[in-house]
């Protein structure tokens, strides 16, 4: 299935702008792809960071052995440019001394690739994030019918390219994705130790998803203190596993402030970790996988088209609460997530009254416009 990603056209005008461009998010989301089709009708060099080779020459080469390896090439791209050391370095020079060259990188980790590029390319790159296939995209590939027909399918096995070309094989590719993005990758580049760590701190999460997350709690669960909870949570989000969402407060005295939530990025990877791919219709955690996939694309969407919008859950100390808001500029809106359509939603008053906006309840017939730019 050739699926055409979103922000293809907007990396597309920055060819030849004069800066590099990095292209980062987890592993397997079509990054290595994406960036071999920007570069279909060009002569370019490709150099992996995952070869032993690549990562001696790459690491404080000098100006001439740079010039040595471009040769006449105009397109430089550097796939797993995180395994090399220094490779913000190397690429300022390449960047600053080659004018006239493109470079191109595409990093897995953003934990590592972001702390070594961000000081030394600032103001010398156009970042962008890939992350797995987002609806429309799904929807612009096998038309309007078809992707309503997998929706089920979707909340429990996600969006990931692979799982999407391994009709009947899903199970199998989301545990082998989970194995080795999870407990070889991030434990290899993260410091943490312990895989049974990892993983029951992920477990945790994935059982609370859709609720506040309360890291005391989760300490007390796995074994470990808060700080230790708080240090992991971080490096899961910056290896695009997981995401906060904090609490929205503006207003009113007894608004929760400091809360967050947290969801994963992906569905399927949430239920590959929980060891539960069942089928819709046997779940007790159907309003969870709803909550995580909305969010999910939502998050998709709003990074995609490059909005300023920012994405909060509200709740008062007497559990008034709406799932999801989101404020752009002054404006601010709300949305309940209910997938069966007849469900019954009760919405505070409250935060209409106090913020002057409608709340909008998104259910499984009238998502997709939720999911639009």
């Amino acid at each position: 299935m050739q699926i055409n990603r979103t922000i293809k056209t907007h990396i597309n005008t920055k060819i030849g702008a004069g800066k590099a461009i990095v292209l980062v998010g987890p592993r397997q989301v079509g990054k290595t792809t994406l960036i071999r089709e920007l570069l279909t009708d060009k002569v370019y060099l490709f150099l992996n960071g995952d070869d032993s080779t690549v990562r001696q020459l790459l690491t404080n080469p000098n100006t001439k052995e740079l010039e040595n390896i471009i040769g006449s090439h105009k397109y430089v791209f550097i796939d797993e440019a995180q395994r090399i050391e220094n490779i913000g370095l190397t690429s300022k020079i390449i960047t600053d001394i080659f004018p006239n060259v493109q470079l191109l990188l595409s990093g897995s980790s953003a934990f590592d690739l972001n702390n070594q590029i961000n000081e030394p390319l600032t103001g010398r790159k156009w970042e962008y994030e890939l992350f797995p296939i987002s609806w429309p995209e799904f929807v612009n590939t096998v038309g309007y019918l078809e992707a309503k027909q997998q929706l089920n399918l979707r909340l429990i096995y996600g969006m990931y390219p692979d799982v999407l070309n391994s009709n009947g094989a899903e199970k199998e590719v989301l545990k082998q994705l989970v194995s080795s993005y999870l407990y070889k990758d991030i434990l290899a580049l993260s410091g943490i130790r312990k895989a049974e760590v990892l993983d029951k701190l992920l477990r945790a999460i994935a059982f609370q998803v859709g609720n506040e997350v309360s890291y005391n709690e989760i300490a007390q669960l796995v074994g470990i203190d808060k700080n230790t909870v708080s240090n992991y949570i971080d490096m899961l989000c910056k290896a695009y596993v997981l995401f906060k969402v904090p609490s929205f407060s503006k207003n009113l005295r007894n608004e929760i402030k400091t809360n967050q939530k947290i969801y994963f990025y992906d569905n399927g990877v949430r239920n590959a970790v929980i060891g539960n791919l069942n089928f819709l219709n046997s779940r007790a955690d159907k309003g969870a996988l709803w909550e995580n996939f909305l969010m999910s694309e939502r998050l998709k969407i709003l990074r995609y088209s490059q909005s300023d919008a920012r994405m909060y859950f509200w709740r008062t100390v007497r559990q008034q609460e709406i799932d999801y808001v989101e404020e752009n500029a002054s404006e601010i809106s709300g949305f309940e997530f209910k997938f069966t359509p007849k469900a019954k939603t009760k919405i505070p008053k409250l935060f209409g009254e106090t913020y002057n906006t409608d709340v909008k309840i998104i259910n499984a017939e009238n998502f997709e416009d939720f999911l639009e730019a």
